[in-house]
């Protein structure tokens, strides 16, 4: 990757999508439910480093960490072949209250990308703000909401950089807000025949992307409509689950998803190393 700019400029190369499968394909709504448990259930994610933290008050995102987030990061890169893709993307996430106006929400995961590179995997804009973290593997699945009318990708990059650098790059993030422009919205992951075929760059709405601190991970969401409609007023999540918002993406409850899905796989994200971490001490 390049080196990042201080003000990274409007990226001018065409959008690309996908190219990132392997073997097996995808998990998708048109397989027969028995080969789709198969395969799930046979893919192990080949993720550089599962990062979290273990328990205790090195769990949170503290720029003072204690000296055991060494270990964390330690743990994370050691993780990578041992983890099963239904820990970090499990196969239904429950969202309580996480809709719009406080309704319960539900996704199915209909797709998952084998661990890659980060080639492709975003603009590159967004590759050029991440760059100065690395990237060791990127994995990605996608979510469909209860009624088919909504997708969203989900994507753990797992970064080569150490506490530092991850909390310069957070910082940057929040400084500069670089979470909220448009031009540094996070790729989609839209798998064949299923209902996120038609999800690409024009289709993105809304989106989320964390930085985390604790662990060489960033972890963002990307959503849009299952129909395939353009979209022409994206909105970050956090504009779009702001009070009083009237972007689509507000309306429609894609902002509450983009949020609500990042956080859910975080939090399973976090459990994964603990439970590595605990079996391989």
């Amino acid at each position: 990757m390049p080196p990042q700019p201080s003000t990274p400029p409007r990226p001018s190369a065409p959008p690309r999508t996908g190219g990132l499968f392997a073997a097996g394909g995808p998990g998708g709504r048109r397989r027969p439910p028995s080969r789709t448990a198969a395969a799930a259930a046979s893919l192990v994610l080949g993720l550089g480093l599962l990062g979290g933290a273990a328990a205790g008050s090195w769990l949170g995102d503290d720029p003072g960490a204690p000296p055991s987030t060494a270990d964390t990061y330690a743990h994370a890169r050691s993780a990578w072949h041992s983890i099963p893709v239904d820990d970090l993307f499990p196969r239904t996430l429950r969202g309580k209250g996480e809709g719009p106006g406080g309704a319960d929400r539900v996704w199915t995961r209909i797709a998952v990308a084998p661990d890659s590179s980060c080639g492709g995997g975003f603009d590159p804009l967004l590759a050029k703000a991440l760059a100065p973290v690395g990237c060791k593997r990127l994995v990605r699945a996608t979510y469909t909401d209860a009624t088919s009318t909504s997708v969203t990708t989900v994507g753990v990059l797992i970064t080569t950089s150490g506490p530092t650098g991850m909390r310069a790059l957070r910082q940057r993030f929040v400084t500069e807000k670089l979470d909220e422009r448009t031009d540094l919205m996070p790729r989609t992951y839209a798998a064949k025949g299923t209902a996120a075929a038609g999800f690409g760059d024009d289709q993105r709405a809304s989106w989320r992307i964390r930085i985390l601190t604790d662990a060489p991970a960033v972890i963002y969401t990307v959503t849009g409509f299952a129909d395939g409609r353009e979209v022409t007023d994206p909105q970050s999540a956090g504009e779009a689950t702001q009070r009083g918002a009237t972007s689509a993406p507000a309306q429609s409850g894609l902002g509450n998803d983009a949020r609500a899905i990042a956080d859910a796989i975080e939090a399973g994200f976090r459990r994964a190393l603990a439970t590595f971490t605990e079996t391989t001490s």
